[in-house]
């Protein structure tokens, strides 16, 4: 039996998701293998202050010490597949294919970005998310080794900073986003920051600019 199309159906493109989220609404999946997703605007928004990140004493240290290489839209495959991969932080995962394809063709447009830290050639952990004018909507992170997802976070905020970014936006707050700063605000505190954010111009690669013209 064929199977008729919804008249009332949206197709699913890149333009569409950057609209929502420009509206304060994001995408998920029930799980991996669900083929449709269902948008989320919460009550209580997760964000990650950018003058508030918490970096304790153990961080500090790993940050100062650690031997890993931290490298920015290199491999945006094999960091949505270590997102997307249930492991000893998750059981399950809402990043499905129609979440990969999307978000593939948002980063080839230079609007979706990685932070990957390497441990020669092993991606040991990471995160990706969509940068949207002073805005950054944070998508998903991995580790694969201790403190690999802390040090791709940490490496995120310093940038953001120095790119003039107003907004960092995590959708909720797990105990491992709040132990490092992490605090919900109600939607209506949130779509005034989110306004804020979209009428500035972040520089999501100040750092090499400035690196560049030392």
């Amino acid at each position: 039996m064929s199977k008729k199309s919804d008249p009332f159906a949206i197709e699913l493109t890149p333009e569409l998701i950057i609209r929502a989220y420009r509206a304060g609404i994001f995408p998920m999946a029930e799980d991996a293998r669900a083929t449709d997703l269902f948008w989320v605007s919460p009550e209580m928004r997760g964000v990650m202050p950018l003058d508030g990140f918490k970096i304790s004493k153990s961080l500090r240290k790993t940050l100062r010490q650690h031997r890993y290489s931290v490298k920015i839209d290199t491999d945006f495959d094999a960091v949505i597949e270590g997102c997307a991969t249930a492991g000893t932080d998750r059981e399950s995962t809402w990043i499905n294919a129609t979440i990969r394809s999307l978000y593939g063709q948002l980063f080839k447009r230079g609007l979706a970005h990685t932070v990957e830290v390497w441990d020669g050639t092993e991606l040991v952990g990471g995160l990706y998310g969509l940068a949207l004018g002073a805005a950054f909507f944070g998508e998903s992170m991995f580790h694969r080794k201790t403190d690999a997802s802390k040090i791709a976070l940490a490496h995120l905020v310093e940038r953001l900073n120095a790119g003039g970014y107003l907004l960092l936006d995590t959708q909720f707050v797990t105990d491992h986003l709040r132990s490092l700063g992490g605090v919900e605000i109600p939607r209506e505190t949130y779509e005034v920051r989110l306004a804020e954010a979209l009428v500035r111009n972040g520089d999501f690669f100040a750092v090499e600019r400035h690196r560049h013209s030392s």
